[in-house]
């Protein structure tokens, strides 16, 4: 019976050592899947919005060098 309970509690302790190494990650993960999800979301509402085409307010032009 002493062997039982040694056993068990050998078991409890792995898979408690286990459960707190483990938890961070996998907080971790599901923090970065909300914000991909949050950010798919962001990305969908954007392009279903219809923004005219404003002027942009700058001119670019492109430098060479003469020989």
């Amino acid at each position: 019976m002493n062997t039982l309970m040694d056993n068990l509690v050998g078991i409890l302790t792995v898979l408690g050592i286990f459960a707190v190494v483990a938890l961070p990650s996998l907080i971790g993960l599901t923090h970065e899947r909300r914000v991909d999800r949050q950010l798919r979301e962001a990305g969908a509402a954007r392009s279903e919005v219809d923004r005219p085409s404003r002027p942009q307010g700058f001119v670019t032009t492109t430098v060479t060098v003469q020989s």
